[in-house]
């Protein structure tokens, strides 16, 4: 209600603005009445004659504004209305023919001249016959200037820059002669003073000496500088004038970041209940870049522990190696699991935005699953690859994610038994007219095994639950023993489509379809689940309730799902 009065004074204060200036224009032409509104601007008066000595002025601004759309030959009549206390000017304006373009010159010389940064499209409002537009002869010189700063074509100027008009012929010549000059490079990069070794600051650089200039690799440095997570601000710079012989010395300001940061969190989901989490990071402990933490994790059904070690490698903003061991204990309905894990990995973010993790990890687990238990050794090579594209991190409106995971073990080489495990899933997020989103996710796995029997808990495959098949118990669907204990599968299926409404700013209500189930076979049933929803995007990031119920097992009643977290 309050958000509708202040909108509503908003509106009646614009009006009142324009209350007092009324623009006839014959014929009619809204861009030129915008036009002349905007050079004009408000406008007030408390007598009719006041606002009479308004008038001349106003008809002056009025002509100005109608040359800047091409009619020179436009009439302007003012005139004063209304009462002696609410006077209101009014102009009566007469276009004419406008001023049309007759010879169009647009001439690039130097070393940017066959470049794909000058070769621009010949736009029709620029091409003999058009009407002239003085706003689109600036815009084509300020791109040719922002182009010249952008790609380092510092020395870049007009030889030539004239807009030509014969109002009696009513006709108009363009000429732009650009001539760009050399284009400047990047030179060596120096670095402020810091905790950490000149070698490995270079080797955080982008590029090499010599390279041509582009504004956008300046600014991806200072991007890739503050995502390593070594430092708490960073500034790039490439001054131009700096330059000798066109090369340009980039200058590096840093300020480390603290060493150290100690966090605490908690949540809730309906999956695992409260939830309690703890970590520490030493984001540097040497001048070499090593990093090292520890993370803590208390919940009903699982507790976790877990420490890490980091090696930055080249460049070391998106490539390390990490070694790791954890300690992790579950009790979720029929299965219990506790295990140790010590291993490495490798990890890079490649050229084409992905990032690829290789690993090795030596897993020792022991296990129940329903009335079955075992012991597990595993020595497990992975290869994982994951990518996420978003407008934004938080609360995206758009965007993608996708992840693939394979790992295996080889029965004889430390291992029990022979295995291959693929997980794949992919995420999608469209909005449309602002308020309306579209919502799908999918994921599917599969185990390869002579003795699938012998394959831990942690591999096999469950689902239900908040972010798999809603209507279901967390982990639920699964194929079951004799006892009907449920002991994981083979296989997962896992897909989802939702529909969400923003009916209020950080508020939406959702309506979605689940399906999917963890199974020994392909042949066994799917199962099928629809609710309603409703998002909250929290200051701490998206809260969603949901209230689903099965389709496939009506007797199954409502389930409440309770999450937190980013769509992607």
């Amino acid at each position: 209600m309050v958000r509708f009065f202040v909108l509503a004074v908003l509106l009646l204060l614009t009006s009142a603005v324009y209350a007092e200036l009324e623009v006839r224009i014959e014929p009619r032409n809204d861009p030129a009445r915008r036009n002349i509104e905007a050079y004009i601007g408000p406008i007030s008066a408390d007598s009719r004659q006041a606002m009479w000595r308004l008038a001349r002025s106003s008809r002056e601004q009025a002509l100005s504004a109608l040359q800047a759309l091409g009619y020179y030959h436009a009439r302007v009549r003012p005139r004063v209305t209304g009462s002696e206390t609410e006077p209101v000017l009014v102009l009566e304006v007469t276009l004419g023919e406008p001023v049309l373009l007759d010879e169009v010159t647009l001439d690039i010389t130097g070393a940017g001249r066959d470049t794909e940064y000058f070769s621009f499209p010949r736009s029709r409002y620029l091409m003999p016959g058009a009407q002239l537009h003085h706003g689109r002869y600036e815009d084509t010189k300020s791109l040719l200037e922002n182009q010249a700063l952008r790609y380092g074509y510092f020395s870049a100027e007009f030889l030539e820059n004239r807009l030509l008009i014969d109002v009696d012929q009513y006709l108009a010549d363009i000429i732009l002669r650009y001539d760009t000059g050399e284009r400047y490079r990047l030179g060596d990069v120096s670095f402020s003073d810091t905790p950490f070794d000149p070698d490995l600051l270079q080797r955080m650089v982008p590029f090499r000496p010599g390279v041509p200039y582009d504004s956008d690799l300046i600014a991806e440095f200072n991007r890739e500088l503050l995502s390593s997570g070594y430092f708490e601000a960073v500034q790039v710079s490439a001054p131009p004038n700096l330059a000798v012989d066109n090369e340009i010395p980039v200058q590096v300001n840093l300020k480390a970041r603290n060493q150290h940061t100690l966090g605490f969190g908690g949540g809730f989901s309906t999956d695992v209940g409260p939830r309690a989490k703890a970590d520490w990071t030493q984001h540097w402990l040497n001048s070499r870049g090593h990093s090292r933490g520890a993370e803590l994790e208390l919940s009903g059904p699982r507790q976790k522990v877990s420490s890490w070690y980091q090696i930055p490698l080249t460049p070391p903003q998106s490539s390390h190696l990490r070694f790791f061991t954890g300690w992790q204990r579950e009790d979720i309905d029929d299965t219990e699991s506790e295990s140790l894990v010590v291993g490495g990995l490798f990890q890079r973010r490649l050229d084409n935005g992905w990032n690829r993790s290789i690993g090795l990890r030596l897993e020792q687990e022991r296990y129940s699953l329903g009335n079955d238990s075992g012991h597990s050794t595993l020595l497990i090579p992975s290869l994982g690859f994951q990518r996420t594209i978003s407008d934004d991190t938080m609360d995206p409106s758009r965007g993608y994610s996708l992840m693939m995971d394979l790992q295996g073990a080889k029965e004889g080489i430390i291992s029990d038994i022979d295995f291959v495990r693929l997980n794949m899933s992919a995420k999608g997020l469209y909005t449309l007219w602002d308020n309306h989103r579209f919502l799908a996710r999918a994921q599917a796995g599969g185990i390869a095994s002579n003795g699938f029997a012998s394959v831990p808990a942690s591999l096999r495959f469950f689902a239900g639950g908040d972010q798999s098949v809603r209507g279901y118990d967390y982990r639920t669907l699964a194929p079951t023993d004799d006892t009907g204990d449920r002991i994981g599968g083979r296989y997962l299926l896992a897909t989802s489509a939702e529909y969400q409404y923003e009916f209020k700013p950080k508020w939406r209500v959702a309506t979605f379809v689940d399906h999917g189930n963890a199974v020994d076979s392909w042949k066994d049933p799917m199962k099928t689940s629809a609710g309603v929803g409703i998002r909250w995007v929290s200051p701490v990031g998206p809260i969603r309730l949901d209230l689903a119920r099965s389709v496939s097992d009506p007797d199954e009643g409502f389930r409440i799902h309770f999450s937190m977290g980013a769509e992607l």
